[in-house]
């Protein structure tokens, strides 16, 4: 079998509703290195909030920020950020709704209120603490992601007013905020132009609407049986859940294992 790239996307694909990495999953990946194979994660969390996986699981490759930031062999390949004046745009409309915003850098992220309980809410579900407070974090660095706090009711305000930025929910109570065309799928054409890897031999698992594009674009795709029934139908095969092996049942499923 010549060599292939897989592509994980972490909370609901790798780590199970608790945040645990299933053993299965782990001796999975182990097989797949074992072949010879590549493995790499593709997902929204900034790199600085998978560290602990990454070292477990000994991956120096990853996509993250929804495509916004790439390593390959832990040199980064390519980086896509929001500008200075979008980010202001975007605080300016959302203040005048009350809703916060959390700024992604590459080395930090920061709220721009001290504390705000939709905020709270949505992170720690990542096993992450409410960011500190910084009002002028995004005018002095580099962001390549945002999230913003605003409920599904009112997210059709912003698409509809910043269409020359990105929106995908990821939370009943928040949205990851990406630059125009960017995607998952962007960063794993970005990725596989340097590693040299055929998209033919790419396979990509994820579970939720940040995974989309990254579906559609890889031909060998996997959705979690976790994922919801729309995420299922722009996959080529759809596995068990996370937490019932459901990466193990998917790589042996597409011929991996």
């Amino acid at each position: 079998m010549s060599k292939k790239m897989i592509f994980f996307d972490i909370d609901g694909t790798l780590y199970d509703e608790n945040k645990q990495l299933p053993a299965s999953t782990r001796d999975a990946i182990q097989r797949l290195r074992s072949k010879g194979h590549e493995i790499a994660i593709s997902t929204g969390r900034a790199p600085y909030l998978f560290d602990d996986l990454r070292e477990e699981l000994d991956i120096h490759t990853f996509i993250s920020f929804n495509g916004q930031f790439v390593k390959y062999n832990g040199n980064a390949i390519y980086q896509n950020t929001i500008p200075t004046a979008k980010l202001q745009s975007l605080q300016f409309f959302a203040a005048e709704k009350e809703h916060p915003i959390v700024f992604m850098g590459s080395n930090a992220m920061k709220a721009n209120i001290e504390f705000h309980h939709d905020i709270h809410d949505s992170i720690t579900t990542l096993g992450v603490e409410h960011p500190e407070f910084d009002a002028t974090f995004a005018e002095q660095n580099n962001i390549y992601q945002a999230l913003l706090f605003a409920r599904e009711d009112e997210e059709d305000r912003y698409v509809d007013q910043m269409q020359d930025l990105r929106f995908v929910r990821w939370h009943p109570y928040s949205l990851d905020v990406i630059p125009p065309g960017g995607s998952k799928a962007n960063g794993i054409k970005n990725l596989i132009a340097e590693a040299g890897i055929a998209l033919e031999n790419c396979y990509a698992f994820g579970d939720n609407y940040n995974d989309v594009e990254m579906l559609q674009y890889v031909p060998n795709s996997v959705a979690m049986g976790n994922a919801p029934d729309e995420v299922k139908s722009y996959a080529r095969h759809i596995t068990a859940d996370v937490g019932n092996d459901g990466i193990a049942r998917g790589l042996e499923k597409v011929g991996l294992l």
